[in-house]
């Protein structure tokens, strides 16, 4: 299976790993055996590596929420990171989207397998059980233990579990051929993705895939979700041409996706169109942008420098800068998995001082000590509401991440002139509709041709929600809520006409 990268990833569903009160940042403490354990073999006597290499997945029960965790054990030396022993591990938190956590250290003392995980200082002890399929044990974090149990799983199960029941299945009434093309304003970078195709000759009306915040592949595929695909087929059924790629630096594209910034995607999505106008079976006139969560601020910046775009759909696209939405995004999302207003806002006191030294400091490295010493007295001790480490650090000194902080999307939406429709669901904790649609709705006023609206029950994904909060959203089994879907492909089916003659 794909492992997605723990690096910098989408930080608009990032920062829900930093909500305490449960685990929103993963527990941390000493590792400790469990008491009712049964015994596999002789203390002294390490558990054979053939025992315990393959995945394994347990649901922590946090009191707040429910998280389900995936330990994927190999024998050292076949890429998943390098152990103390002749194991090593990765971790994924399903529920909180964070994927391929390194496990440094993995050891066993008779039946007693420990994983230690200094990144978000936390770890697990469990003992095998006589039939080699469970490991009993407990998870610790801030000082707390609590009780976890995981089971052996096969890779047909992990993904038996996903069910996706949106994604297109053949056969397809379009084509679908696989394409490549350079950036002309980034040395090598060349993007790679799928262009779905109507049935018929064309020239087509075309519609520009960009994905959210951290490494996309051209589905933007999450937790066996693939929103792109699925939108790719609805358009195409409906005579529309679709291109989605894969960010830079993931699956098939070249390039460094750490270092570029949104202003460097938005080159990339222009060299996307660019692409488009070459071919004869795509309209020129007729090519439009479906931006989602970050995607939403990068089609506006393409648009604006390029008055041939026919229109805009921003799904979730934020209206206010970017410190607002995760401050925002911290308080709702903290909300959401128990923790009560007054250790709501001490996250964001929190949150809000860690950016005032990032925006301040232009030095990266005096920035890190300043951010270390901040967080030094919020990392466990008598309170657990701040758990951070080394990758938040790391994280939030990048050069997107200061990008974003300080970007207001609002003076260029005021320049649209175009067909735009704005959507953000009413469940969205992400980028909340209370405080982006009054935003949008004010920077697109001048603008006749723009719809902004609230899609209600919707979560950031537009999957039909609960709560909303990220944890929810490996869950559902919808991927892009239907009424979401049909509003977006009858709109872009009304604005995408017959070529002018």
């Amino acid at each position: 299976m794909r492992r997605r990268k723990v690096r910098r990833r989408a930080v608009f569903r990032m920062m829900a790993l930093w909500v305490a009160g449960g685990i929103a940042a993963l527990w941390v403490g000493t590792p400790q055996a469990h008491p009712d354990a049964p015994t596999l073999t002789q203390p002294g006597r390490p558990v054979p590596p053939a025992l315990l290499t393959g995945d394994w997945q347990g649901t922590l029960d946090t009191g707040a929420t429910r998280l389900r965790l995936m330990f994927h054990v190999a024998a050292a030396g076949q890429g998943v990171g390098q152990g103390s022993t002749s194991l090593s591990a990765t971790l994924d938190s399903v529920d909180q989207q964070v994927m391929g956590v390194p496990i440094p250290s993995v050891t066993s003392d008779g039946d007693q397998v420990s994983f230690t995980i200094p990144s978000i200082l936390g770890g697990y002890t469990g003992a095998l059980t006589a039939d080699g399929q469970s490991l009993r044990g407990t998870w610790t974090q801030a000082g707390q233990a609590r009780p976890l149990t995981l089971a052996r799983v096969t890779t047909a199960q992990l993904w038996a579990e996903q069910a996706r029941p949106q994604t297109p299945r053949p056969p397809f009434p379009y084509r679908a051929v696989d394409v490549a093309y350079d950036n002309p304003r980034a040395p090598g970078v060349r993007l790679a993705g799928t262009l779905t195709l109507p049935l018929g000759k064309g020239p087509f009306p075309a519609a520009l895939l960009i994905t959210g915040s951290g490494p996309q592949d051209r589905d933007e595929t999450i937790d066996g979700h693939k929103p792109f695909l699925v939108l790719a087929d609805a358009l195409a059924r409906r005579g529309i041409a679709v291109l989605r790629v894969d960010d830079r630096g993931v699956g098939r594209s070249t390039g460094d996706f750490d270092a570029a910034t949104t202003p460097d995607f938005a080159t990339d999505a222009a060299a996307g169109v660019a692409y488009l106008r070459t071919r004869a079976d795509i309209d020129p006139a007729r090519i439009g942008l479906i931006g989602h969560s970050e995607g939403g601020l990068i089609a506006p910046m393409v648009a604006d420098r390029d008055p041939a775009i026919a229109w805009l759909v921003l799904m979730a696209g934020p209206g206010v800068d970017g410190e607002h939405i995760l401050l925002s995004q911290k308080r709702l999302i903290a909300g959401a998995t128990g923790v009560g207003p007054s250790g709501a806002e001490r996250l964001v006191d929190m949150d809000r001082r860690e950016y005032a030294i990032v925006k301040e400091e232009t030095d990266a490295e005096r920035a890190r000590a300043r951010l270390r010493i901040l967080l030094q007295g919020g990392i466990i001790g008598g309170d657990n509401h701040v758990a951070t480490s080394e990758a938040l650090i790391e994280a939030i000194t990048k050069p997107w991440y200061r990008w974003f902080l300080t970007h207001d999307p609002a003076p260029t939406l005021r320049t649209l002139r175009l067909p735009v429709l704005a959507l953000v669901g009413s469940k969205d904790l992400q980028v909340s509709a209370a405080e982006n649609l009054p935003a949008l709705r004010a920077a697109l006023a001048g603008d006749p041709q723009a719809e902004v609206r609230e899609v209600p029950g919707l979560n950031h994904m537009f999957q039909a929600a609960d709560t909303g909060a990220p944890t929810e959203y490996a869950r559902i089994p919808q991927t892009i809520a239907p009424m979401a879907l049909d509003l977006i492909t009858d709109w872009v089916a009304a604005h995408s006409g017959p070529p002018k003659p």
